[in-house]
């Protein structure tokens, strides 16, 4: 017997209370015609890859969505297997402000953290 009873799949990408208010931020000040945000892992920088997050207009059929409190955020399809088990968090002090990713599936950066190494 086949149990036909379908698991809600972890998402890819764990977001905490402090990257999940500052998408809830971005998404009130978003451009008009935004659904949502969007990471994505484009090649550059010294090690290959880099983490960016944008403003998106319209699903891509491939990307993962993510509910959040204050928008939806979107994970590019093509860059999943590169995050998978990642955690992004949001993080201020008196000099920079900026998402900080612990990701296990890097396996080395640049020195200035720009980029990473899969």
């Amino acid at each position: 017997m086949t149990d036909t009873k379908s698991r809600t799949r972890p998402a890819a990408v764990t977001l905490t209370p402090s990257a999940e208010a500052r998408i809830a931020k971005l998404m009130s000040q978003a451009p008009e015609g935004a659904i949502g945000v969007r990471l994505s892992t484009p090649r550059r920088g010294c090690s290959g890859l880099a983490y960016s997050v944008d403003y998106v207009e319209a699903e891509d059929t491939f990307d993962e969505k993510i509910e959040t409190p204050g928008g939806v955020f979107y994970i590019d399809g093509a860059s999943v297997l590169y995050l998978v088990g990642s955690v992004m968090d949001w993080r201020e002090d008196d000099f920079t402000a900026g998402f900080v990713f612990e990701n296990p599936n890097a396996t080395g950066s640049c020195g200035c953290g720009e980029s990473f190494t899969v």
